[in-house]
């Protein structure tokens, strides 16, 4: 992708045109105001490393496309700041949700916990363990505000668990972007760019988690 498209602030214009569903070449030129040829160009490109799909004389997108465009854009060096305007919570929650799914984890979104009443972003579930997700798109990141997200968040596992009877849950937040995991309170603080290689290592390291389950 490097080598195919040149990177400038100008292409975070490009996120508008990746809408779930079926575009054509003339609406994404129309969206992103890019020339007929240039825009079959970038979305052609964009299907070579795994963003979209062509079907007949449409591309195709999906929930989690537009933020893998965004990773891709924050990799090459444009600011977080406009990135991040460009994107919603839906964008983040369903990047978090297909990662998951891809690597055969069972999947609930948004799930209402009552008395008292939570929700939680996403769940992955596989191997008799509930990874629990609170996504964070947060542009600034204050060790207090992490920590208050993290308490939150084991509250939340807490009541999954209580009302999940046998289970076995592991908190954990999904942020925008971060330098690196870290965890406090030994709940991992995963960078989006750095999730699927997190969950790939999840079971190994289940040691080193704030693990919950009933007792």
């Amino acid at each position: 992708m490097k080598n195919q498209l040149k990177f400038t602030r100008n292409s975070i214009n490009l996120l508008s045109g990746v809408i779930p569903g079926g575009i054509s070449v003339q609406d994404f030129c129309e969206i992103t105001k890019n020339s007929k040829n240039e825009s079959q160009k970038i979305l052609e490109n964009f299907t070579k490393v795994g963003i979209g799909s062509k079907l007949e004389d449409k591309y195709y997108f999906e929930s989690g496309d537009k933020l893998k465009t965004a990773i891709m854009f924050l990799e090459n060096g444009l600011p977080l700041d406009e990135i991040s305007i460009a994107l919603d919570w839906r964008d983040f929650e369903g990047l978090t949700a297909e990662i998951l799914a891809e690597k055969n984890f069972a999947i609930i979104k948004n799930l209402v916990l009552t008395k008292p009443r939570m929700e939680i972003d996403v769940i992955g579930i596989r191997l008799g363990v509930a990874m629990l997700i609170d996504c964070k798109h947060w542009k600034r990141y204050s060790n207090s505000s992490l920590s208050e997200a993290v308490k939150k968040q084991i509250k939340r596992t807490k009541h999954y668990i209580s009302k999940t009877p046998g289970s076995m849950a592991v908190p954990v937040i999904v942020t925008l972007y971060h330098d690196k995991i870290d965890f406090i309170e030994r709940v991992p603080i995963v960078p989006i760019f750095q999730f699927s290689s997190f969950v790939d290592e999840f079971y190994g390291n289940l040691n080193k988690m704030n693990t919950i389950e009933t007792g």
